[in-house]
This record gives structure tokens, C-alpha cells and sequence, in this order.
């Protein structure tokens, strides 16, 4: 216990340091996520290079004052992660968190930033939970959620005859809440679920799981996980030859994934994806932008996270003041038209809709530069890619 309370002082000091200023005279915003867990790579400590470029952008200040980044890693922890915030919302005047990356932290922030009056803006948390039963007037999901990524790829399967699924899912509020939208897709679409397992965050050795799901018979094996787990298990079932037997489904996938995983064990993967750094020009000028400072392309988190900021501070700027409800409402009715999407909007439950992509993994001969993985298969669009209005449970509507 004492060495657990000696590395959350840690943490929170390390939450505190190195803004780019200080003082009552700043506007202080903060990035949480997990900078050096199974989640760094994406997120981590690109998506905090993302927030300073939006900040940069933008010209640095905001009603006069400049802008003070404050960072932290919540180490995958709900208290860690609770205590964080709390610091930052009641001690540094923080008035928006960014990003989070672990459902488990994003719910119980979702609850602080209402108490506090404050924002809290999802970038990498996917709970469909954070804009249906848990959704709230201060809360913003930017990037996709476990419903817009698990259920159009489970209808694409069902449709091509793959009907039978075995889940091997992450034991925490991000698995349970992915599993459960894919299998209310799954049965709607007239398939079945014949098994499923849980796994602990940070799994090295998936052996058992991957026995189990063999074992299943099933058409489809669902890793409702992600990050360095999913790397991880899609190596480890490819050493155990699944594929091309049984189709593995990776509802949750991004770039810095299949970079992890290469292209001989990720080739032919399909999932949907919100940016890609090779759509147009645009995409691909700002993505190089970001690999001169990082050595890599960026995912689609940190896009998301980049345009996340920017249209904070824009509607910081246009409502003249950093009073929640009066962000929120500008933020609402401001159409977001950046390198991340040409039309997106805020729903009233806090979700940001725009079109997508379901995307698939090149082959090694298909891929001609470096960083060249993707290929898009179909373009979704905003009405299809998101749950509708209201399905979710979130009774909040738009003032």
C-alpha cells in the first residue's frame, strides 16, 4: 500500500510538469493517456506531439491567454487516472481533458467533468457506453466507438457466409462493451456466438485462448482487444496457423498495429478506420508534417485528437469565454471541417459523426513505400458508420 501511494504522488507530480506556461494567466487544458503501457503506441506520446501541433496551430493563445499543455500517464488505472484528473480540474484550473485511451478511466472521468462543470473530450477511448447509458452535457467522444467499428465489420462477415463467432475479449469496461455491441449485431444479422474468453490487460502468453477458440469450430475469431495485446495475440495465432481456417476479425485495429505486426503476419485483416494518412493530398502533407517530428505516420487517434483541440479552441474562442455549457454549445453548432473530416458535426449525446472507412491490410507486394498498409474497401457514411440517436439509451437532447 505505501509503495502504491508513493507512485501516485509520482504520477501526479509528473502530471504537473512541464507545461508550456504557468500561472493564473494561462488556459490550461490536459492530454491523459497511456504513455508507456500496452496503449502507448496508439496513443501514448505521439498523440501528446498531436496536441502540441493543434495548440501551434492555432496560433498558441486563447482569450488572451497562452495555452498550457499538461500531460500525464494514467498507467491503465481508474484511480490513478480519477486522481489525475481531479488535480488538474480542481488544483491546476484545467477547464478540458483530452484523449484517455482506457474506457475504465474515461467513465469514471466522465462523472468528474459533470461534478466539476468541466470537459472531458474521448479521443482514444472506444466504450459505446461514454455517449448512450453514460453520456453526458460535458462529455465528447471524437474517434470511433465500439459500436461504429464492431458492428458494420460483423454485418460484412454474416453477409459473406462467416455466421459462427468465439470472442476473446479484454477483461475491462473497453472488451465488455465492444463484445456486446458486435454480439447484438451478430444476432440481429442472423449469426451466432459459440464461446468466448476473457483476457487480462497486458496478456503476454494467449495460448489458452487461442486453444479455446481453435477448439470452437467457429468461422470467426473476434479479438475484442487492441493495442500491444492485439499485436501480441494476432503473432501468436498466426505461430498456431487459425488463419486461413478460421477469419480473424480485429474490430479495433489502427496503423501504428499492423507498423507493430508487419505486413506478412497483418496482410488481409479488415476493420473500419476514421483517417488514413494516404486519402488525398491534404492527408498526406499533414501526415508528413507529423512524421518530421515523430519518425512515423499517425493513426487515426491522434488525428482525431489533433481535430478535437482545435475545434475546442475555436469554440473557446467564438462563445469568448471557458464556461462549460457555453463551449459546449458552441462546439455543438460549429460544423468541423479540418484534415480529419469535411463534415463533421456534435451530436446532442456527445458524439461526433462523420463518414468512414472499412479499410483493408495490403499484402507485402502491394505495399510500394514505407508506411503504405492500407487500402480502402468502401466509404461509410455518417448515417450508417454511428449508432442512430437515442438507440444507446442517452436521453440528452440539444438545447
Amino acid at each position: 500500500m505505501i509503495r502504491r501511494m508513493f507512485a501516485l504522488c509520482l504520477l501526479l507530480a509528473f502530471a504537473a510538469a512541464a507545461p508550456l506556461a504557468r500561472g493564473a494567466e494561462s488556459f490550461t487544458i490536459g492530454v491523459m493517456n497511456d504513455q508507456s503501457g500496452p496503449y502507448a503506441d496508439l496513443a501514448g506520446p505521439g498523440s501528446v506531439e498531436m496536441a502540441r501541433m493543434a495548440i501551434e496551430d492555432f496560433g498558441g493563445a486563447v482569450l488572451g491567454k497562452p495555452i498550457e499543455l499538461l500531460v500525464a500517464d494514467h498507467q491503465n488505472k481508474v484511480d490513478v487516472g480519477l486522481a489525475i484528473a481531479r488535480q488538474w480540474y480542481d488544483e491546476r484550473g484545467a477547464r478540458a481533458i483530452f484523449d484517455i485511451t482506457n474506457s475504465g478511466v474515461a467513465l469514471a472521468i466522465q462523472d468528474l467533468a459533470k461534478a466539476r462543470d468541466r470537459i472531458v473530450i474521448f479521443d482514444s477511448a472506444s466504450s459505446s457506453d461514454l455517449t448512450a447509458k453514460a453520456c453526458s452535457p460535458n462529455g465528447v467522444q471524437w474517434n470511433a466507438d465500439n459500436w461504429s467499428n464492431g458492428v458494420a465489420l460483423m454485418r460484412l462477415l454474416i453477409q459473406q457466409k462467416l455466421d459462427s463467432f468465439f470472442f476473446i475479449t479484454a477483461d475491462y469496461a473497453f472488451g465488455a462493451s465492444l463484445e456486446a455491441d458486435a454480439r447484438d449485431a451478430i444476432v440481429k444479422a442472423g449469426g451466432t456466438v459459440v464461446g468466448a474468453v476473457r483476457s487480462p490487460l497486458n496478456t503476454a502468453d494467449f495460448s489458452s485462448f487461442l486453444i479455446a477458440a481453435q477448439a470452437s469450430k467457429a468461422k470467426v475469431i473476434v479479438f475484442a482487444i487492441t493495442g500491444a495485446d492485439l499485436s501480441n495475440a494476432l503473432k501468436q495465432a498466426n505461430e498456431f496457423n487459425l488463419a486461413p481456417a478460421q477469419y480473424l476479425a480485429t474490430p479495433i485495429t489502427y496503423l501504428s498495429d499492423v507498423n507493430a505486426l508487419g505486413l506478412d503476419v497483418a496482410h488481409g485483416l479488415t476493420f473500419m478506420q476514421s483517417w488514413y494518412w494516404d486519402l488525398d493530398d491534404q492527408t498526406r502533407a499533414f501526415a508528413k508534417r507529423f512524421y518530421a517530428r515523430r519518425g512515423r505516420m499517425p493513426n487515426d487517434n491522434q488525428v482525431a485528437l489533433y481535430s478535437s483541440i482545435r475545434h475546442y479552441l475555436e469554440a473557446v474562442a467564438k462563445a469568448g469565454t471557458d464556461d462549460a455549457g457555453a463551449v459546449m454549445k458552441a462546439m455543438r453548432e460549429a460544423p468541423i471541417h479540418d484534415v480529419f473530416t469535411a463534415n463533421g458535426t456534435v451530436r446532442a449525446d456527445g458524439r461526433v459523426l462523420y463518414d468512414r472507412y472499412l479499410m483493408k491490410v495490403k499484402t507485402p507486394a502491394e505495399s510500394k513505400t514505407p508506411w503504405d498498409y492500407l487500402t480502402v474497401v468502401d466509404k461509410i457514411p455518417a448515417a450508417d458508420a454511428f449508432r442512430p440517436p437515442g438507440a444507446g439509451g442517452c436521453t440528452l437532447t440539444t438545447p
